[in-house]
């Protein structure tokens, strides 16, 4: 029992001496406060404070109250820095702002005064220094007629450059057996596409097979053996039949990877605009009838698309005589295509075995 009560004594004396501390910290901190900040007194320093409390356990209301006025002092000192940063922010902006519309402003009565000053300059004339109001009616007149006249001069160069190239032509054709020739342009896309060469007209060597890869060539690369391959057969010679063998379907014509003709891309798209346009350079000019482009592999007219996608060929490909055709293969018409590019018993077989795979084409022929 002595034991305990001695370790509450020592508890509380200890208790006591830090609360004490605490007071004492506190009277410290006030009076350090009322001596840096005369203002903030209320007159109490100057009487003594009489409570029965003893002095070194005293938090005395005036400590408290100087501490408030302090921590209010302090409060509003912060407050007005923030409202002197935002006044000085606000007028930076208000300052930069004035400056542009200053800017804005020079250079607009800057625009003014140069288009005035050109204006004077050119509707002044040369004996009359007072200055006169453009006459607008003649300057658009004489730029129609220079418009005018450029395009007539553009007009008659294509004319010369039309004919030129039709004497070559005809030139290069005026010899004994010759016969025009036809293209087929193979897509290797197609299912057994490197038989179809081995299934055209033996009788026929005016039929030209040009077999490309799908996936990774260009329209240059088609562009330049048909070139190569027109040079080989007859030096000068143009095509006048030509048949592009190719996937596709109603309104769309899969001609290389990721390059499907419809016919909003032949407007949009530059490489499928000039492949169709040096295409069309590569068509005949001396054939007295249009030459003639069939499509095989799909059926193009399968929905309103296709007409849409042949005239904007055909107007991209003008002033080459062009048309396009794409008839289904069991109709007369498509029997008829067949038979100007194929051995029609061959490519029936074929056909049969296009999609098979229990038996070897090449076997068989």
């Amino acid at each position: 029992m002595g034991a305990a009560a001695s370790r509450r004594r020592a508890l509380r004396s200890e208790a006591m001496s830090s609360v004490a501390a605490k007071v004492r910290a506190a009277r410290a901190f006030g009076e350090y406060l009322s001596q840096s900040h005369p203002e903030n007194r209320n007159g109490a320093d100057d009487t003594p404070i009489r409570t029965w409390f003893p002095k070194e356990n005293l938090f005395s209301f005036q400590t408290a109250t100087t501490t408030m006025q302090a921590i209010s002092v302090f409060r509003g000192c912060a407050e007005r820095k923030r409202r002197k940063r935002e006044n000085d922010s606000a007028s930076v902006i208000q300052r930069n702002f004035r400056k542009h519309l200053r800017m804005v402003g020079s250079r607009r009565v800057k625009a003014q005064t140069f288009a005035e000053r050109r204006e004077r300059s050119f509707s002044r004339s040369w004996s009359d220094p007072t200055p006169m109001k453009a006459d607008t009616s003649h300057d658009s007149r004489d730029s129609s007629d220079l418009q005018s006249s450029h395009c007539t001069l553009g007009e008659g160069f294509e004319d010369l450059d039309w004919e030129t190239e039709k004497g070559l032509e005809a030139v290069a054709c005026d010899t004994a057996g010759f016969v025009p020739p036809k293209v087929m342009l193979i897509s290797s896309k197609v299912p057994k596409a490197e038989f179809i060469p081995t299934i055209i007209r033996r009788d026929d060597p005016s039929i030209i097979p040009i077999l490309y890869d799908h996936e990774h060539a260009t329209f240059e690369d088609i562009l330049e053996e048909i070139e190569k391959k027109l040079n080989i057969y007859h030096k000068g010679a143009k095509i006048w039949k030509m048949l592009i063998f190719c996937q596709g379907g109603p309104g769309h014509l899969y001609l290389l990877k990721n390059k499907v003709a419809t016919f909003a891309k032949v407007e949009k798209e530059e490489d499928m605009i000039h492949f169709w346009k040096r295409l069309s350079r590569l068509m005949s000019k001396v054939n007295p009838e249009p030459n003639v482009i069939h499509i095989m592999g799909c059926y193009i007219l399968g929905n309103p698309n296709g007409e849409k996608l042949f005239q904007n060929l055909r107007t991209l490909m003008t002033p080459y005589k062009v048309t396009f055709e794409s008839p289904l293969e069991l109709s007369a018409q498509g029997k008829q295509m067949i038979e100007t590019y194929f051995d029609f018993r061959l490519y029936r077989l074929w056909k049969s075995r296009q999609h098979s795979k229990l038996l070897d084409f090449e076997d068989v022929l």
